[in-house]
């Protein structure tokens, strides 16, 4: 299960997080992201424990898309110790996404 992450729980879940944070940022009207949300929930499902896998409504939540130039969605940032650490623009396979977080690991 992804997490809802919003502009105040931000820095906290993902900033100062000690594991891997995989986050989507996505809007309700975009195809491409209703094609990702699936895949990103399962991963949530399956890296419970061992990274922390969420998403942002860019059109609810705008600060920390604009703060790491998000201009195309779905955008699929990695975070690790606070930093991005990959980034995947557009719609990708599960793999891409689950290798990302396995490098990070």
């Amino acid at each position: 299960m992804a997490l809802e992450i919003t502009d105040a729980s931000f820095e906290e879940v993902v900033l100062k997080s000690d594991k891997p944070v995989l986050v989507d940022f996505w809007a309700a009207w975009c195809g491409p992201c209703r094609m990702v949300g699936p895949i990103i929930e399962e991963i949530g499902s399956e890296y419970e424990g061992k990274a922390i896998v969420g998403k942002v409504d860019v059109d609810a939540h705008q600060e920390f898309a604009a703060k790491y130039g998000v201009r195309n969605i779905p955008t699929v940032l990695l975070f690790k110790g606070g930093e991005v650490v990959d980034k995947q623009v557009g719609v990708a396979p599960k793999s891409t996404y689950t290798q990302k977080i396995d490098a990070a690991l």
